[in-house]
């Protein structure tokens, strides 16, 4: 008779699986910039990272209520960028389509270091609120292996 017990699947072992599973891949958030404004938390996400130069860059931007965690809906934003030969880019936001996300795009002029920022407001009633900046490099060429114009 074998003395082989049935492996049976405890708690820990599944909590263990699944964290190691979960550990394989890019987290849940991989290419998510976050800021904060006094009133809201902002995630922006790049369609290409790093962006490149002379290309349309989409940019899908959620905002938070940083108090109820409430998605802002139909708010007002923009994004804009400035390297340094003082060259300046900026964009306004178009809401939509899920609650709280908004979309737009930039083209960088120039490869190079770019100080990035981004304003928002829930309404025409209220004052902007600027984030802090952030630096984002931009690339003159698509990265090896990837054709210049594709995503």
């Amino acid at each position: 008779m074998s003395s082989r017990r049935p492996f049976r699947w405890s708690l820990l072992s599944v909590v263990a699986l699944a964290a190691a599973v979960q550990s394989c891949g890019p987290p849940p958030d991989a290419g998510v910039m976050r800021v904060w404004t006094d009133d809201f938390e902002i995630r922006v996400l790049a369609d290409v990272t790093p962006p490149r130069a002379l290309e349309r860059i989409t940019y899908t931007v959620t905002v938070r209520d940083k108090e109820t965690r409430e998605p802002v809906v139909n708010g007002e934003g923009r994004i804009f960028a400035t390297n340094a030969d003082r060259k300046t880019v900026w964009n306004g936001f178009t809401y939509g389509p899920e609650a709280g996300t908004y979309r737009t795009t930039l083209t960088f002029v120039t490869a190079g270091q770019w100080a990035m920022g981004l304003q928002f407001r829930r309404d025409s009633t209220q004052a902007l609120q600027r984030t802090e900046d952030w630096q984002q490099m931009v690339r003159n060429e698509a990265p090896p292996g990837q054709e210049a114009g594709t995503k």
